[in-house]
Order: C-alpha cells, then structure tokens, then sequence
C-alpha cells in the first residue's frame, strides 16, 4: 500500500534547467528573497516590502530573465521557515500556482560555532542550501511543515486559548493565594462562586481585616479570574455546539473519541484537530509529533538515554500524559492498563513516571489506529448510553 505524503521528500524530482527555486527570510518590516535562476550564473538576492504582490512580480521578473537566457520556467518553488507569519503567504502563493514549502525552523542544521555570523544574507543562503538538498530527496537537510487550509487553522483556535485561558486562570489563583498568604490566611478557595463576598470576612492573623490596598487588589483579581471563567464556558459551549451541529467530517471522529471512557469532549477535540486529523505516515511519525519518542546519546562505549524528544506538538504531549494518568483510572481492565500495571508494581515514583510517557505513547498509537484504520483498543470500555 502507498504511504501518504509526508512531505518526507518531494514527489518530483528536481530539474535544475526548468525550476525557479526562491526562499525568503521574512522579518517584520520587509522580506530578503533569495533566488537560483536557471541560466544565471549569479544568485540574486532581493528586499522587499512586507507586500505580497510586489513579491509575485519579482518572481515573474526572474521567470523572465530564465526566458530570455533560454531556460523557460515549468516549476516554480518558494519556501520560507516557519514562524509568527504562520501559513497564510504559502496559501497565497499556492494560489497563484506556486509550488510553497514552509521548512521546520528546529530542523535546518547551524554552525556550532560559540559566536557564529547571523545576518539574513546568511539565513538566505543556508535556506536556500536546505532547500536544494531537500527538493534532491537528500536525508537530512530539513524537514516540511504541512499546510493547513484556513477550515483547519481556524479549528484549532478554539482548543489553543482554551488552554492559555486556563493557563491564565491558574496563574491569577496562585496569585490570589500568595496575596493572601503575606498577611497569614490560609485555606481560601478563589474558585468559589461567591468567594468575593468572602473576602470581606477575611482576617488576618492578629485578627485585622485586610488592609483596603490589598482588599482592592483582592477583588480585581478576582473579577479577572470571574471573567477568564466565563470565557472558558462559553469557549467550550460554542466548541460543543459546533460538533452538535455538524457532526461531519472531523467532528464525527470527536464523537467517536468522546465515546470512550476517560475521554471527554475536550481532549477529544485537542486530539482530533493537533494530531489525528494530520497525514501521518506511520505509528513512529505520531510519536515523534507529539515529542514522546526517546532521544539517544551514544558515543563510543556510551549508552544512555536523554529522555523523550519533546521535539513534537506540546499540547499533544501534555493532553496525552494528563489522558494517561485518567485512562489507569476510567480504563482499569484495558490491556494497555495492565502492562503499565506489571511494570510498575512495587515501584516509586520515578519508574512510575517514566512508564506513563511510555503508556501515552502506546494510547496516542493506539487511538491513531482507531481513527484511521476504526481498529479499535482492545478492551477499551465506552461511556453508558
């Protein structure tokens, strides 16, 4: 059976007579595009403005100096590293006919010189040699960014503050409590639906109410922490109506996956649209997405173990852990269950720990099978009703 294009190489060789290959080091006042024109010994280098059309109008001036040399131009490349511009220059081009990459910024390989020469003529030109060894299907010159359609971008957006919300909401609880703390009160819980009118009745350790600063500082707090909640509801009431509403498509693997125990909505969302919903190529390209595959250090007689990559999707690898420890409790007669099980017994926390990662990256796999191939986990328990 033929895999899937990965973008592990380019599905057409390259042609250095009939290919126009530009790269672009974008920054966020103008653009330094570097270009290999064929029948032109120089490799022209140009800046320009952040401006999209004024780009397409360069490279057709390089098209046609590619003409007027004899060498007329069938394949068109661009590529730029990925970054804060994020995707929507490479749906541009690709509507104009442009065959766009976007290379993993992590993946080009640098000098490892202490104080090593950084200007964007150098980043051009070690692009632009990533580049050229990639599209002549050489290993290891960089890797390929898949391009996600404005549906699939705007799919993830909901799940992504979600998470910087709670990131936030946690950080203005500990705030709170550290606040509290200075003056010796213990024990308060900001969550509480009426926590505000309680902090009135707060008194400190020699028996004072709280100073009015403070007590002012307090109830800001936590207004802020109110309203992140109520934005975090309603982010999550507009996610489930959404999938209620067209149950279709990527949300009807949501639904299959919040089947499953331990599974709720959330997570199941995460894991569809950051992960599932991806053209992986096989099990070990799922794991090193979500950076829960080891790293190796070995040298000579040396043989150790790094850790896991953490070179993948963070917010996969931490659903996945978070998911991991609810699976030993919603899922406690699974097959996968009882091998973290066997391998940890009698053991403290270390091992313990060690063996989760293992144990995502078994259901990560796992849930990848039943979402492409509907093979699903054996033993696995769904929700009643």
């Amino acid at each position: 059976m033929a895999k899937p294009n990965d973008l592990s190489k380019p599905l057409v060789a390259l042609d250095h007579d009939s290919t126009l290959v530009c790269v672009i080091e974008m920054s966020g006042t103008s653009w330094l595009v570097a270009a290999t024109v064929p029948g032109v010994d120089r490799r022209p280098l140009q800046k320009l403005p952040v401006n999209p059309a004024r780009l397409l109008a360069q490279v057709e001036r390089w098209r046609q100096e590619a003409a007027r040399a004899g060498r007329p131009i069938t394949r068109t490349v661009v590529a730029y590293e990925s970054g804060r511009d994020g995707f929507w220059l490479a749906r541009l081009l690709q509507g104009h006919g442009i065959e766009v990459y976007v290379i993993h910024a992590s993946s080009v390989a640098v000098s490892r010189e202490q104080r090593r020469a950084k200007t964007d003529r150098l980043d051009t030109e070690m692009l632009m040699r990533a580049l050229l060894g990639w599209l002549r299907s050489e290993p290891g010159h960089c890797r390929m960014v898949a391009i996600p359609t404005v549906a699939q971008e705007d799919a993830r957006r909901p799940g992504r503050e979600r998470d910087g919300l709670i990131v936030e909401r946690t950080r203005l609880t500990n705030t709170i409590k550290a606040e509290l703390a200075l003056w010796g009160i213990q024990g308060f819980k900001p969550g509480l639906r009426k926590a505000a009118e309680h902090l009135e009745a707060l008194r400190t350790v020699e028996g004072e109410p709280l100073p009015p600063n403070t007590l002012a500082r307090l109830h800001r707090l936590l207004e802020r922490r109110s309203l992140i909640s109520e934005q975090i509801k309603t982010i999550e009431l507009a996610a489930a109506q959404a999938v209620e509403r067209d149950p279709t498509g990527p949300n009807a693997l949501v639904l299959l996956l919040a089947q499953i125990k331990g599974i709720g909505m959330e997570t199941a969302q995460m894991l569809v649209h950051e992960v599932l919903s991806r053209n992986l190529r096989d099990r070990r390209a799922v794991a090193r997405y979500a950076g829960l595959t080891g790293t190796p250090d070995e040298s000579g007689s040396k043989r150790r173990e790094k850790g896991i990559g953490k070179a993948g999707n963070p917010r996969v690898r931490r659903g996945l852990i978070q998911l991991a420890w609810r699976f030993l409790m919603f899922q406690p007669d699974a097959p996968l269950v009882r091998w973290y099980r066997d391998r940890t017994a009698g053991g403290k926390g270390a091992i313990r720990k060690t063996m989760i990662v293992a144990l995502a990256r078994k259901l990560l796999i796992a849930l990848w099978s039943y979402a492409t191939a509907g093979v699903m986990p054996e033993g696995v328990v769904l929700k009643a009703g």
